[in-house]
């Protein structure tokens, strides 16, 4: 019998320790270390030999290393090419995670049908059956003349068969389910998923695959399993939106080959998710008659920016604590600009019920909302609506000022595109050359913002 080893992993920042303890030393977190064996034979060692394209390297001078230009593989949908930073790198890992029903599965049998035609492709399944996989792919139309699939969770026998087809993609869903057998663990455990994804990552690069893995997200929505699964790979996207709804949003958490936050929108339909080339023209859509509580604010998102509504609503409060509800938005930084509102603003809502919403599911993670956000406010407690063509952007300090955000004349220029006369920006971003059709306000403090209300 082999020997063993017993390390203790924590799960959310994965450092490890020879021994349980109730919290993580590195990151604080209590009851998150979790027990895994390592055999000390060379089964791990071995599985790995023989592999193609392995070169042993020397030290170098960074100047000496040769640069070259991988040629990407196109996914054939633009809004995954976009979050991926141009399509897929030879020999990268990519992990995309998403809520059931989300559609992983379904725009990876999309793009793999589509790439297979020219590219020998692989698709592995541990979740369902062959059957499953044919039947879905037969219900959204996708061509099944090239594309080989193949049903096993020993990760050893996935490597195996992949040495034999040789293909340039290759996707494992999911690699919860993946296991290997010299690790005594159940699959999913920490072990197994950390010693799983090592693996296929040394095969990935080693033989130049490119290797899709689907992964858990938990009830939180964050990426189930060790947080050190996150560093292993190359790329990290998660599918958002919820199973009923009409709209998905790719977005990029982690990407060694591009810009990390673009966002991808995609529609889901009966033939399998459809990419959204204009996505600002989706979240647009408003009646003729606009209702108080509503703006229009200009995101960044990656590369581009994105246009979405923000809708507030303040309402008498017939409880003790008022509440405080944000969808999309910062629910601490909710709370943080009504008081700055009620400072430097002189509006008080300390007895008032407060909900914010974003139109479309969109998430902002970034402050140039703030302002919007204060407008939608004010407009749905004075019971006033805001013009039609009407934008907003700025970011609001706490003593009242209207900070610039980046990127402020690209902004100006998408909302002129889309036929909006009037914007109030931050002194800072105000342009130097007139945009055409675009009255520009600008503003240094928050009481002169209200003044245009």
């Amino acid at each position: 019998m082999a020997k063993s080893k017993i390390a203790y992993v924590c799960n959310e920042c994965g450092a490890d320790f020879p021994k349980w303890q109730g919290q993580c030393n590195e990151c604080g977190a209590w009851n998150s270390l979790k027990e895994i064996r390592l055999t000390s034979n060379k089964s791990s060692g071995s599985r790995l030999q023989g592999y193609a394209g392995a070169v042993a390297t020397e030290v170098q001078s960074l100047k000496d290393v040769q640069i070259e230009d991988l040629p990407r593989i196109s996914s054939g949908m633009g809004e995954f090419d976009r979050v991926l930073g141009g399509g897929f790198v030879p020999g990268s890992v990519i992990l995309i995670g998403g809520h059931p029903g989300a559609g992983k599965s379904t725009v990876l049998l999309q793009i793999l049908c589509q790439l297979a035609k020219n590219n020998k492709a692989l698709y592995v399944t541990g979740e369902e059956s062959l059957q499953q996989v044919a039947m879905r792919a037969k219900r959204l139309g996708l061509p099944r003349d090239d594309l080989q699939v193949f049903s096993e969770t020993n990760v050893d026998k996935i490597i195996e068969c992949a040495q034999r087809v040789e293909p340039k993609i290759m996707v494992v869903d999911s690699v919860q389910v993946m296991h290997l057998a010299d690790i005594q663990s159940a699959p999913g455990s920490v072990s197994q998923v950390r010693e799983s994804a090592s693996c296929l990552t040394r095969y990935a690069k080693q033989s130049g695959t490119v290797v899709i893995l689907v992964g858990h997200v938990t009830k939180d929505g964050s990426l189930a399993g060790p947080k050190v699964l996150e560093h292993i790979i190359d790329c990290f996207v998660m599918l958002e939106g919820d199973h009923d709804a009409r709209f998905r949003t790719l977005r990029g958490h982690k990407n060694r080959f591009g810009a990390v936050n673009e966002l991808g929108v995609f529609a889901m339909t009966e033939t399998g998710l459809k990419e959204v080339t204009n996505p600002s023209a989706i979240f647009l859509q408003r009646f003729d008659e606009v209702a108080a509580g509503s703006v229009i604010i200009v995101v960044w998102e990656g590369t581009r920016p994105l246009l979405v509504e923000i809708q507030a609503l303040v309402d008498d409060s017939h409880g003790g604590n008022p509440r405080r509800v944000a969808l999309g938005l910062d629910q601490n930084r909710l709370s943080m600009l009504l008081a700055v509102l009620h400072r430097h603003g002189g509006l008080m809502l300390g007895d008032q019920d407060v909900f914010v919403n974003v139109v479309g599911g969109v998430k902002i993670t970034e402050t140039s909302a703030d302002l919007a956000l204060l407008f939608a406010l004010v407009s749905s407690f004075r019971d006033r609506p805001l013009s039609k063509d009407l934008v907003v952007l700025g970011e609001v300090g706490l003593a009242g000022e209207i900070r610039p955000v980046p990127n402020g004349q690209e902004r100006l220029r998408e909302a002129a595109k889309h036929g909006f006369k009037k914007a109030i920006v931050p002194a800072s971003n105000a342009p130097r050359e007139t945009i055409t059709g675009l009255e520009i306000i600008a503003v240094k403090k928050l009481s002169e913002a209200l003044v245009h209300f």
